[in-house]
């Protein structure tokens, strides 16, 4: 029995469908490359904008002919297209797919297979002694074990903020986070399996906790960075998303003191006009921004900042695009993802607010943008030519090792011996505003150093 499983969109959709992958593999199937050759086959999905939505809309269409050819191939839908409401007018429109699950729920396909027979859960339990003695549901898939460096780890998961243009909390639901020592047990499930790396996720992470004992004296999530660098073996954390209301100097301050921790925040703007960002109900000012990044670079050292921004918000003047601009321009980030404004169903500003923006003149206000994050990135890249970065070696891409920095540079270099999982020293000779090259020095040895 053979799965395939198709994936769209962010970080947490990844961490569901390795989840997901894991749990087929223990009912026997096992992985292929083409939704053709598979017994069970599942899209995960996104509609946080309308160019991901209408991608998963034509990716279902192709799976019409296969179903017609064969009746017996299961098909899944899951994600924030099938949300966590009634997916009657979803069945009512894909009558090809026979289960759909919510976001983070692989249960209804399981339980879909079970019922109907499809799963052989005597091969399941025969998995390789290692895996015996790691929790079931933090096994990795079986051909990412001992080879995967990386690993997202959920901690928030929906969102109960309803900024005006973002769907999630409508296909999410609402904010609720995990259990530390679920967090933690999942972790050291991932180290055992050679994962020396782990991103926690939350659509808010910096909110984590919060919801499970409301009254707090400290950040939990500081306590959870704090209980997490305490793992042998572990190497590297990192975490995303965060929002400007909840980046408390506490958690600044955790970032600095704790090794393990990199020196890279995640914490989108969206934009640089108030007005803007009052009817986006953001919650914060562009001057409070600019406090905040003030705060993280003096409290953080070498610190890398990644933001995103959205153009082309309803009712967006020139003037008001031309403030995101100058921001961007000042502030002189490390990573910007620009994006145009896309309507989404139940929100807020999709019935609030008409969609005024031409198209052409969003992607010509993203062009801008992106234009200007290419020349500043390039410039920052630019200053560590010449000098030793730490890598932690992902994989191979062309021929090349790649890996990424502390501060989330992605770094290209070339060497014979086989280097996944290892952090080594690369003198870098070649930048450019999205990647880095360069030459590989001696391995580091102390784990959790900080440059």
């Amino acid at each position: 029995m053979k799965y395939h499983i198709w994936t769209i969109g962010c970080q947490m959709n990844e961490a569901d469908s390795r989840r997901l992958a894991a749990a087929l593999e223990r009912l026997g199937y096992t992985p292929v490359p083409r939704a053709e050759e598979a017994d069970v086959v599942v899209l995960n999905t996104c509609v946080v904008r309308q160019q991901a939505e209408d991608k998963v809309y034509g990716r279902l269409s192709s799976l019409r002919p296969l179903k017609t050819r064969r009746p017996d191939v299961v098909i899944g839908l899951m994600g924030c297209l099938v949300g966590r409401r009634d997916s009657a007018p979803l069945r009512e429109r894909f009558p090809w797919v026979d289960v759909f699950a919510p976001p983070s729920d692989p249960g209804p396909l399981l339980d879909y297979l079970a019922e109907r027979g499809l799963a052989d859960t005597g091969r399941a339990l025969e998995a390789e002694d290692a895996a015996r003695r790691i929790p079931t549901p933090f096994l990795l898939p079986r051909q990412e074990r001992g080879r995967q460096v990386t690993a997202y780890v959920p901690a928030v998961l929906g969102c109960s903020h309803a900024c005006t243009y973002c769907v999630i909390p409508y296909r999410r639901g609402p904010e609720r986070s995990r259990p530390q020592e679920e967090i933690l047990a999942e972790a050291r499930a991932l180290v055992a399996q050679g994962v020396k790396e782990i991103t926690l996720l939350g659509q808010i992470v910096d909110r984590y906790g919060y919801d499970l004992v409301p009254q707090r004296d400290r950040s939990p999530l500081a306590e959870l960075l704090e209980r997490l660098h305490e793992i042998e073996g572990l190497e590297r954390i990192r975490f995303l998303t965060s929002h400007p209301s909840w980046m408390t100097d506490e958690l600044l301050e955790a970032v600095a003191r704790l090794p393990k921790v990199c020196e890279h925040l995640e914490v989108p703007v969206q934009a640089g006009d108030d007005e803007i960002l009052a009817r986006m109900r953001r919650g914060y000012t562009a001057d409070d921004y600019r406090r905040l990044i003030a705060r993280a670079r003096a409290v953080i050292s070498g610190v890398s900042i990644a933001t995103d921004v959205i153009v082309g918000f309803p009712g967006e003047t020139e003037a008001q695009f031309m403030r995101t601009y100058d921001l961007l321009a000042e502030l002189r980030l490390d990573k910007a993802h620009i994006a145009r404004y896309s309507p989404r169903p139940q929100t807020l500003a999709a019935r609030r607010y008409p969609d005024d923006v031409p198209p052409e003149e969003k992607e010509r206000r993203r062009k801008a943008l992106d234009e200007l994050q290419a020349r500043i990135a390039g410039e920052i890249n630019a200053a560590l030519v010449g000098q030793s970065v730490e890598v932690l070696v992902e994989g191979r891409k062309k021929g090349r090792w790649w890996g990424r920095t502390r501060t989330d540079k992605l770094v290209f270099f070339e060497d014979p011996r086989d280097l996944t999982g290892q952090r080594v020293t690369v003198h870098i000779t070649w930048a450019g505003p999205w990647s880095l090259m360069g030459e590989v020095g001696s391995r580091k040895q102390e784990v959790g150093s900080r440059k």
